[in-house]
């Protein structure tokens, strides 16, 4: 077993003190999902004193539970602590967008997943007259760069990246694209060291005694692939009884999430399965203050047990790829395999990965000072409109087409039905011409993959035998 780490090895300097304008400014936060939530109200507990703040949740189909936003909202500073015990009703989004027309702020962080992004950028810019600065940005791990994030999220004043290395893909794949970059950096929130220390009650020392697995909802997606998760889970559990063995979920029966999950891992685990082998919900700062070590196949929550000082473990045993989103840990020093995970040997980062992968010093941060520097372009009537990258045509049906899409049953427009009855056959023609398409291309299975099942069943065979 490998001892926690010293959390000085991430320890970051006390962010620079900056000189506080004459004038206040408004920013509205506006969330959705989970993961956007926990994001976007995190980022904005970082925002400058001189930003007054205020946060809503949209409501969408897959919006979060007022659980799930308890549980995004803990931790929070003074100006946004409140939100933890009240989470912020949902509120349709023609509400929000006649809110910002009737009483339009500085400036709004778009902290929405992608189709609905898009949908508000594009309200505001139609709506409202004197449009705040648009801030936007993805939560988490945001490497390799995807073009389709680029793309809802276009015609935002200003994108907001967490690693120097993200920004440098982002800008060369908006470039390749025919756009302009407006990436700024920030500290991704929730890795930093305060923020996990302020999660903890009484300043009491806990008790580490957990192994936890950070759940992703589609990395893997394949149910067999999840299965073998949970056996190596079982046997860490019967190889190790000392520890509890957690499966850390983000959502539970009926809650939604940023990416549908299709086999959740509490419908995996087997009813025999040990007792020192549980699934649970709830801040991952909670489990990381009791952890012993911190396993995913690519959770940002890596990112947090990193800053909290606790040892990790991203498996491999899936390859390593972009669909798998785990190419970002390649020289971290912490990849390993299921054979790891059993014998609980655990990783600690190497820190010359450190600077270029979220672990920058916060001086290198510049989204704060740019949105207020977009801010005094606005009070000067410079603010310049992005072009979008859609480039579809369809006018007034194409753009409820969009909506339909991006709010589904929340949309309850006439224009959104009719589009929906024209649509409905023509994506589901693109999506059987897509998969034509990929099976008529030769396949090369990810690094891996062969030989993993028999492997598998030997490794919780060997274990159970104990």
């Amino acid at each position: 077993m490998t001892d926690v780490a010293d959390s000085s090895t991430v320890a970051l300097e006390a962010r620079p003190a900056s000189a506080v304008p004459t004038r206040r400014r408004r920013v509205v936060g506006l969330v959705d999902t989970d993961s956007f939530a926990k994001w976007g109200a995190h980022l904005l507990a970082t925002a400058p004193a001189h930003w007054d703040l205020e946060l809503l949740t949209v409501r969408t189909p897959r919006t979060a539970s007022r659980a799930q936003l308890r549980s995004a909202f803990r931790g929070l500073d003074a100006r946004l602590a409140h939100l933890a015990s009240l989470p912020p009703e949902p509120t349709d989004l023609d509400v929000v967008v006649r809110r910002l027309r009737e009483d339009p702020p500085d400036a709004v962080l778009v902290a929405l997943i992608g189709p609905v992004a898009e949908l508000v950028v594009d309200q505001v810019h139609r709506h409202v007259r004197d449009r705040p600065v648009l801030v936007t940005g993805l939560p988490g791990i945001s490497y390799p760069a995807k073009w389709k994030g680029v793309f809802l999220r276009a015609r935002a004043d200003l994108f907001v990246l967490h690693s120097h290395r993200e920004v440098r893909a982002y800008e060369d794949l908006a470039r390749t694209g025919g756009l302009e970059p407006a990436f700024a950096l920030a500290t991704l929130p929730f890795a930093r060291p305060a923020h996990t220390r302020g999660t903890r009650s009484g300043g009491a020392t806990p008790v580490r005694d957990s192994v936890v697995f950070a759940a992703q909802p589609s990395v893997p997606s394949d149910r067999a692939e999840r299965q073998r998760i949970v056996h190596w889970l079982t046997a860490t559990a019967i190889a190790h009884p000392e520890w509890r063995v957690v499966v850390k979920i983000r959502a539970t029966t009926g809650e939604q999430q940023t990416h549908r999950e299709e086999h959740p891992y509490a419908e995996l685990v087997p009813a025999d399965a040990p007792a020192n082998l549980v699934v649970e919900s709830g801040p991952m700062a909670e489990h990381l203050a009791r952890a012993v070590a911190l396993v995913t196949v690519s959770s940002t929550a890596v990112l947090e047990a990193v800053a909290a000082g606790v040892p990790a473990l991203t498996l491999t045993d899936f390859g390593v790829g972009p669909q798998l989103i785990n190419e970002v840990f390649e020289g971290s020093g912490l990849p390993g395999d299921a054979s790891d995970l059993i014998a609980g040997r655990f990783r600690t980062v190497r820190p010359e990965w450190l600077r270029d992968n979220h672990f920058h010093p916060p001086s290198d941060d510049d989204w704060a000072v740019r949105a207020d520097d977009l801010m005094l372009q606005r009070d000067d009537g410079r603010l310049v409109d992005r072009p979008a990258a859609r480039r579809s045509r369809g006018g007034a049906l194409r753009r409820a087409w969009e909506r339909k899409n991006a709010l589904g049953r929340d949309d309850r427009s006439f224009l959104g039905s009719v589009a929906l009855v024209v649509g409905t056959p023509v994506r589901r023609t693109k999506q059987v011409v897509r998969k034509v398409i990929r099976a008529s291309r030769p396949g090369s299975p990810v690094g891996g993959r062969e030989g993993l099942r028999d492997r598998d069943q030997q490794l919780v065979a060997r274990r159970y035998a104990r």
